[in-house]
């Protein structure tokens, strides 16, 4: 996905770079080149041949170096252990850890009386923790029934009421939706040679993936069980937040999970299945037309509800054709797939396309974080397996049979 990277001057950058932050961009690349100056170098990204490990190594640079979470860069450090950003990494955590390291406080002076002039003992009133470290009152879960306002249920509680065609297989599992057989061309023509070459796919038997991305609630009923790892992200999350911070290898235990707690088979959709759903039965670059327009996407270009600093609600955009929410931004979703560098020999038949030895797995979608030309359906990019980032999470599919 290489959409508009910006320039990033090189110049005397180990100076530049221990001081001051980047220009706020996430992964993608370039489509021009501006003319600068000789005794400027200049690196456009779109200039680097664009499937190689230094172009990925700056998207994901360039996708967390804003973060607020150590975790983002102990998952740089961890895919770049030598990285061009690795001396950076490791400052910005040296400085995330001192400032949340508890400060020393001094002892208090012994009291004097302990009296008022009425004679009672007068005690300080209990420390509140900062607004800022309070919890927030976590929303509603996602309703399964139609409200006028997507994402909001009384009292944080799991609607067990279901649309027509919604399936839930548990109280606590996500909603899903059923979506029938068919063919769609998968890919792009756009400047992104991962997307190419477009190609036709048929899925060949129905199959159900999740209304909504999964959300803390639902990672959180995982966790309890003893099925799932406990995310630092989640306990600063809304419940019917997008589950984040999670690696590939996270969503295995979860759909692992979910297997065996509703004796159906859940896994992660294939690339293929989720562009098919994301698409929602278009064509077009959205699944709302060839122009972003707002209120059907969560990103940083997309309007309101929009923040910095973590995603949406699932549910506040409106839904796609097949009535999934989310497929556009919010957070980045795993799927079943190897990663591939384009979609030559590529299967046409809607099934996951693995290998042995598999060192990356694709995500798809973008994420808040991004601008609106990470939105389009094609839109896809690959992470470790293994590596936890603030703007990964995921939705789930499960076969019909």
């Amino acid at each position: 996905m290489w959409r508009n990277l910006p320039v990033v001057r090189l110049a005397a950058m180990a100076g530049f770079l221990a001081t001051a932050p980047l220009p706020a961009q996430a992964a993608g690349a370039a489509t021009a080149a501006s003319a600068a100056p000789a005794t400027e170098p200049l690196l456009l990204a779109g200039i680097m041949p664009k499937n190689t490990d230094e172009q990925y190594e700056l998207s994901f640079w360039e996708s967390i170096k804003n973060s607020n979470y150590a975790g983002d860069y102990e998952a740089y450090l961890k895919q770049y252990p030598n990285g061009r950003f690795a001396v950076l990494a490791k400052a910005r955590l040296e400085r995330l850890a001192a400032a949340s390291a508890p400060k020393a406080q001094p002892p208090s002076p012994p009291p004097r009386s302990g009296a008022t002039a009425g004679g009672q003992v007068t005690r300080p009133p209990a420390a509140s923790p900062p607004a800022a470290a309070r919890p927030a009152s976590p929303p509603a879960a996602p309703p399964a029934a139609a409200t006028s306002k997507p994402g909001a249920a009384a009292a944080g509680a799991v609607s067990t009421t279901l649309r027509a065609g919604e399936i839930r297989d548990c109280p606590t599992c996500p909603v899903l939706v059923s979506l029938p057989a068919g063919s769609f061309t998968m890919g792009s023509n756009a400047s992104d040679p991962a997307e190419k070459p477009p190609h036709h796919v048929t899925i060949g038997q129905p199959f159900a993936i999740g209304r909504y991305e999964v959300t803390v609630e639902q990672w959180n009923a995982c966790a309890t069980a003893g099925g799932c790892q406990n995310i630092p992200t989640v306990a600063e999350s809304a419940k019917n937040a997008p589950v984040r911070d999670v690696s590939w290898d996270d969503a295995q235990q979860y759909v692992a999970w979910l297997s065996k707690t509703t004796g159906k088979t859940y896994r992660l959709p294939t690339e293929a299945e989720w562009e098919y759903a994301a698409r929602g039965g278009t064509a077009s670059a959205f699944w709302w037309g060839d122009q972003m327009r707002k209120g059907n996407a969560n990103c940083k270009d997309c309007g309101e509800p929009w923040s910095q600093d973590a995603p949406a609600p699932v549910g506040s955009f409106a839904a796609n054709p097949y009535g999934l929410h989310d497929v556009n931004g919010s957070v980045w979703e795993w799927v079943a797939d190897c990663w591939h560098s384009s979609y030559k020999n590529a299967p046409t038949d809607g099934r996951a396309w693995n290998e042995n030895a598999c060192g990356s797995r694709v995500i798809r979608g973008g994420s808040w974080r991004e601008g609106a030309s990470y939105m389009v359906s094609s839109t896809r990019f690959k992470y470790s397996p293994s590596v936890r980032q603030s703007q990964n999470g995921f939705r789930v599919a499960r076969d019909m049979k």
